[in-house]
């Protein structure tokens, strides 16, 4: 059954990846390469040729000031910078070789690839169930029902939810508490079976408990998924990141292991900001 659905995703990542432009040279255990970003709000410029190796199957945390630029290049690396009218991107961005930016690649079938979760859990008005079989139904993932019921019962393990609510699948997912609302959409991701996860300010609305339930997930799902958070947490982005960029005025300042990044700082700047002199 999952091994249908497995070939789909194959063929999927297939004419993606056979791009007109052919692909990108990266270095060995890159996922996502960025070279001289830049970009403008209309006019505004809000970053200034950003160069960054996000390597698979880690957590990178972007932490900066607000307004230093970290969501926005968040928002880049899956196109949904597109979404807003007025901006513009020059430089290059590689998924796995090939530059998201150039030629006919699809910009849904690019965030299908790369998921998101954003601050604010916003699960579809839908059942529990619907919510998580909406991606594979409108990608033609699901061949029958029995592959869409194991592929949501998969994706709600792997978010750590399927216990809590493999007896209310049929229920609204907004009647669920703002931790599982969050699980859940971080579910939905899982469902298309991207390979990276962005997270902006996943934990930010929800209490301790569940915040701590996200960072569990979040360590388990670095197994399998590139993920790259942004956080205004300095403590959360040491709990769960291996890699640390430091973002200011739209500039990437330092980037390294996050060990090295708030134990040693190379940049006076990340100095400043790591200790509490501004931010």
């Amino acid at each position: 059954m999952l091994d249908r659905v497995k070939e789909k995703m194959d063929d999927r990542k297939k004419v993606q990846m056979d791009h007109p432009t052919g692909r990108v040279e990266t270095s060995a255990g890159t996922k996502i390469q960025s070279r001289k970003v830049n970009m403008w709000y209309d006019q505004t410029q809000a970053l200034f040729d950003v160069s960054l190796d996000i390597p698979d199957r880690t957590v990178t945390a972007l932490i900066g000031p607000s307004g230093c630029g970290k969501s926005t290049f968040l928002r880049a690396l899956n196109r949904m910078n597109d979404t807003i009218p007025g901006t513009r991107l020059t430089g290059q961005i590689v998924l796995d070789g090939v530059d998201i930016y150039k030629g006919d690649l699809d910009p849904v079938q690019l965030r299908a690839q790369v998921g998101m979760v954003f601050q604010k859990p916003n699960p579809f008005p839908k059942s529990i169930y619907d919510n998580i079989a909406y991606g594979p139904r409108i990608h033609g993932l699901a061949t029958s029902k029995s592959v869409l019921d194991g592929i949501v019962e998969t994706s709600l393990q792997k978010a750590g939810l399927w216990d809590e609510v493999k007896d209310r699948l049929t229920e609204p997912g907004t009647g669920l508490s703002g931790g599982q609302q969050q699980r859940l959409v971080i579910a939905r991701a899982i469902a298309v079976s991207p390979e990276v996860i962005l997270m902006d300010e996943p934990a930010s609305a929800l209490d301790p408990i569940a915040t701590g339930r996200i960072e569990e997930l979040i360590h388990e799902l670095r197994e399998n998924y590139c993920i790259v958070i942004v956080t205004h947490s300095m403590q959360q982005a040491a709990r769960v990141s291996q890699r640390t960029a430091f973002f200011h005025l739209g500039k990437l300042i330092e980037v390294g292991d996050t060990a090295d990044i708030f134990t040693n700082p190379k940049e006076q700047k990340t100095q400043d900001y790591i200790s509490g002199r501004f931010g």
